[in-house]
């Protein structure tokens, strides 16, 4: 079984990633194998293994980010197609492809998934210094989500003058694009000074969530070296 159809992804042109604006961002269709996106929608972890959080403080008064978080280890008891992606994700082969796209030589991985409720909204925001970037797999099915209820993350412009420890609004940034986030999508951007993105408040019907699977990429070190390749020959021991 292969979930990510790694041909489309290194397609993937690095120059056009990289002269992007108003950063390194790209919203391809299509990532993940039809078959493979299909499991892993049928095969979600269930919210009862996440985390609550809400109401936490952000760097310079940004608003908090409230949501149901779940962070991958080795031995989470996620369901197989799950635990069989993210081996893939921890090959070589994915490592290699995506730190060509950010310009790194070498990069490590980290997963997690993000399940946000009705009212609830991602203030505008660039992430950790330490990071490279982050590749964002969407997981809300065309036909059970309403586009109306939101859920898309906006790419926003902020001219490159804001400073990142700051609390910007919205309305505050020059431009901003949604990705498309319904459906087989994904989204990857690189981390900058000014790779400023946000989610508009979630308005759907009490029990649906808006669900997202993120990889973050941030400098190579052993201990997580030595992590991925003890995931890759858990899952193959199956």
């Amino acid at each position: 079984m292969q979930y990510l159809d790694f041909d489309k992804f290194k397609a993937l042109d690095p120059a056009e990633f990289a002269a992007t604006q108003p950063y390194p961002w790209s919203n391809p269709q299509g990532l993940l194998t039809e078959e493979g996106f299909q499991l892993l929608l049928d095969n979600m972890p269930d919210v009862s293994l996440f985390e609550k959080k809400f109401g936490y403080g952000r760097i310079a008064g940004q608003q908090p980010h409230d949501r149901y978080s779940l962070e991958y280890t080795s031995g989470a008891p996620v369901p197989r197609p799950w635990q069989e992606f993210i081996a893939e994700l921890c090959s070589d082969d994915y490592r290699h492809t995506l730190a060509r796209l950010y310009g790194a030589r070498k990069i490590n991985l980290r997963f997690h998934w993000h399940y946000t409720p009705n009212g609830c909204s991602v203030s505008p925001h660039t992430d950790s210094v330490r990071e490279h970037g982050s590749q964002l797999f969407y997981f809300n099915r065309e036909g059970e989500w309403d586009p109306a209820w939101g859920g898309d993350t906006l790419v926003l412009d902020d001219g490159g003058q804001m400073e990142f420890a700051s609390a910007p609004a919205l309305e505050d940034f020059q431009g901003e694009i949604a990705a498309k986030s319904i459906g087989n999508y994904s989204l990857i951007f690189q981390r900058t000074r000014h790779s400023w993105h946000a989610v508009r408040e979630i308005s759907c019907p009490e029990g649906q969530l808006r669900r997202v699977f993120i990889i973050v990429a941030n400098p190579q070190n052993l201990y997580r070296t030595l992590r991925d390749k003890v995931m890759r020959k858990q899952v193959q021991r199956f």
